[in-house]
Parts: C-alpha cells; sequence; structure tokens
C-alpha cells in the first residue's frame, strides 16, 4: 500500500535582488509504501532537503504534486496545511528544535496540546512511549540539563506521540557522537519494525544502511535507487559507498 507519492515534482527559487532562478528539483518521481524505511542521499545542493521540506510542507513545489495517503497536499491552503502537518507528520531534526523553556515531558506533549488531546489522554500515550525509548528517568528534566543522544530520544518521542502516517527526518545524526548515533540508528530500526514509516535525509553511508531502501539525488533528479532486500548492515554500507563513488564519477554501474 503506497503511503506517499511523488509526481513530476519541481521547484523553482528565484533570486530577490535578481532574475536569476535556481532549478533545486527538476522532475522527481517516487513512491513509498506504507511502512517502508527509506534514506535520501546526495552531495550538498542536490536538492535532497528540499526535497525534504516540500514533503514536509514547509515550501511549496513549483509543479507537480505530492500525495499523501490519498490527499494532494501541494494543493492545500496553510491553515490546512497546518493541521494536516500536526495530525499526520512526526518531526526529527540535527538540531534536536527543543524548547529550553519547556522541560521533557511538555515537550514530548507540545504535539497534543496543540490538538487540545485531554491531559488523560496525553498520560496515556506518553507512558509506553517514554518507557521505549528509555527516557523515564529525565522526562521531567530539562533539554539543557541532559545529553545530545538523550535530546534525540526526547524529540524522536515527540515525533511519534501523534502516531504520524509518515516520520521524517533530516540529518538525525549530524549532531550525535558516534555512541548515541548507533543508539538513535537502532532505534529508528525498531520503531520501523512497529510498522511506522520513515523517511530520512542523511550524509552518512553508515545512517543510510540502516534503510531498507536508499534514494540518491544528484542535480534535482533521482538518479539511483538501491534496495536492501536480504543484504545485512555492512553489505548495505559498502553498496551504498560503491553507489556514492559511481555517482562521484559519473558513472553507470555500481558492478
Amino acid at each position: 500500500m503506497k503511503i506517499l507519492e511523488i509526481n513530476n515534482l519541481r521547484k523553482i527559487y528565484k533570486t530577490k535582488l535578481s532574475s536569476t532562478t535556481v532549478e533545486a528539483l527538476k522532475d522527481i518521481n517516487f513512491s513509498v509504501e506504507k511502512g517502508e524505511f527509506i534514506a535520501i542521499m546526495g552531495e550538498s545542493g542536490s536538492g535532497k532537503s528540499t526535497l525534504l521540506n516540500l514533503i514536509a510542507t514547509i515550501d511549496n513545489p513549483t509543479s507537480g504534486k505530492i500525495i499523501l495517503d490519498g490527499k494532494n497536499i501541494s494543493l492545500s491552503s496553510e491553515s490546512e496545511m497546518a493541521v494536516f502537518r500536526r495530525e499526520n507528520l512526526g518531526f526529527v531534526y540535527q538540531e534536536f528544535n527543543l524548547l529550553n523553556s519547556l522541560n521533557n515531558k511538555d515537550n514530548i506533549l507540545l504535539p497534543l496540546v496543540l490538538a487540545n488531546e485531554r491531559v488523560k489522554t496525553m498520560e496515556e500515550k506518553l507512558k509506553p512511549i517514554a518507557k521505549a525509548l528509555n527516557i523515564e528517568n529525565i522526562i521531567n528534566k530539562y533539554p539543557y540539563e541532559i545529553s545530545g543522544g538523550q535530546k534525540q530520544r526526547v524529540a524522536v518521542a515527540r515525533a511519534i506521540i501523534t502516531k504520524p502516517k509518515l516520520l521524517l527526518a533530516d540529518e538525525p545524526t549530524g549532531a550525535l557522537d558516534s555512541n548515541s548515533s548507533m543508539e538513535l540508528l537502532n532505534l529508528f530500526e525498531e520503531i520501523n519494525k512497529t510498522g511506522q514509516t520513515i523517511l530520512m535525509v542523511t550524509h552518512s553511508a553508515m545512517a543510510a544502511s540502516r534503510a531498507s531502501r536508499v534514494l540518491f539525488i544528484k542535480d534535482g533528479v533521482i538518479y539511483y535507487d538501491i534496495y536492501k532486500g536480504s543484504l545485512n548492515n555492512e553489505e548495505m554500507y559498502n553498496k551504498i559507498v560503491k553507489t556514492q563513488m559511481m555517482l562521484l564519477s559519473g558513472g553507470e554501474s555500481i558492478e
């Protein structure tokens, strides 16, 4: 079952001080099956962050369609997108984006507060997530009192507490040390096993090797697409690295 469909997506930016245009995305086409864990890779300026921002409804496409769970979100108004984003999307950022003025518990519950959930309902939703993510002992602390790895776990809890149709992660290991990165990727794998669909932008071949599928963007188009299948993490890592080398050399084969 397809949860996300991207059809003929284009994004053109025009500079404010001149008539110069930049075509960040040229003609993007792909679909995501429910329960997939997909990594999006590419060099800086390739268009991967632009693509994530369009899917996240943070930006609007120049043309093309973004269909999430049967709804063409590219046609929605600003107010409709705000509600749709809150009800259907979860976000994990490189810099965590936690509010230091709120304790970790209130940071996690913020999406439910904005949705006017009852306090009892929020508590019921929080308890199993806090236990699963092993953050019960830091739930009443503030973000500035905990480590980077713990902050990212709190951010993941905030992202999944609404049970989003799609979890979007933008360089989620970028601000973490190697141990915290491995813990987060293990966590993503576990979340994915529960049926959560994940779309992750990353520069890291190690992070991407945990995904079931990797899309490579080059010059604003999907240039290559590889599936993990029966490969283990190390084999997938090696395949990703070979593909990156192929893209850099302009070749067409990774064999």
